[in-house]
């Protein structure tokens, strides 16, 4: 069971509500933060006193107000959360709604946990600290569906570089020079041309625009 957890939100009735499904699951070592910078101070000093918090449940975005911030987003905090705390669960509780963003929270910030803020989001809440209380990962059902449908391939450093360039207007017979430039093991203009078809053909494209504009609307690139 978390014993001490801590909530960065800057929405004051989502903070009431996650507060009180934590309550609901017996916790009550909470403390609650409005802007990152003050989430990852709070941290710190857990850390000092010997008494580090045991999971950090943050949404994604964060209004402006003026105040000026070192750490603006949810992502930027999760990463600096980590390397200060490598052992910190993480709950990531958000309005995002692409598939291709979520995905990437997991693959790259290796989260534990996505609970989609919709009309069962306190009950998905629960289930997904059960889930850690059980040393598994948590994703809400209806991303589960979109990620197996929409993320049919799983993107690498290559892909992006690749698809990043032809996003750039680089010309595919182009492409080559920058890979070799940038160290790709498979730089020829076949490797290129291969590694294109492959992609589109996991996800049902028969052209380049076609990726880009999947990507760009995605958010992998």
């Amino acid at each position: 069971m978390f014993n001490k957890v801590i909530i960065a939100e800057d929405h004051q009735s989502v903070k009431i509500s996650v507060e009180h499904t934590l309550k609901e699951l017996d916790i009550s070592g909470t403390q609650y933060a409005y802007y990152c910078d003050d989430a990852l101070l709070r941290l710190k000093k857990a850390i000092q006193e010997n008494d580090a918090f045991e999971l950090l449940i943050t949404d994604l975005s964060f209004a402006e107000d003026g105040r000026e911030q070192k750490i603006s987003d949810g992502a930027a905090l999760i990463e600096a959360a980590k390397k200060l705390q490598p052992d910190l669960k993480l709950i990531v509780f958000s309005a995002e709604s692409s598939p291709a963003v979520v995905s990437k929270l997991f693959q790259e910030l290796d989260i534990h946990a996505y609970v989609y803020k919709g009309r069962r989001d306190t009950i998905e809440l629960k289930e997904a600290i059960e889930a850690l209380q059980n040393g598994k990962k948590y994703l809400s059902p209806e991303f589960r569906m979109a990620l197996r449908t929409k993320n049919a391939h799983d993107f690498s450093a290559y892909d992006l570089m690749i698809v990043t360039q032809l996003a750039e207007g680089t010309r595919q017979k182009d492409i080559p020079a920058y890979l070799q430039q940038n160290g790709a093991k498979a730089s020829s203009l076949s490797s290129v041309e291969k590694r294109l078809n492959q992609i589109k053909e996991a996800l049902g494209f028969t052209k380049n625009e076609q990726l880009i504009a999947y990507c760009k609307d995605n958010k992998i690139i």
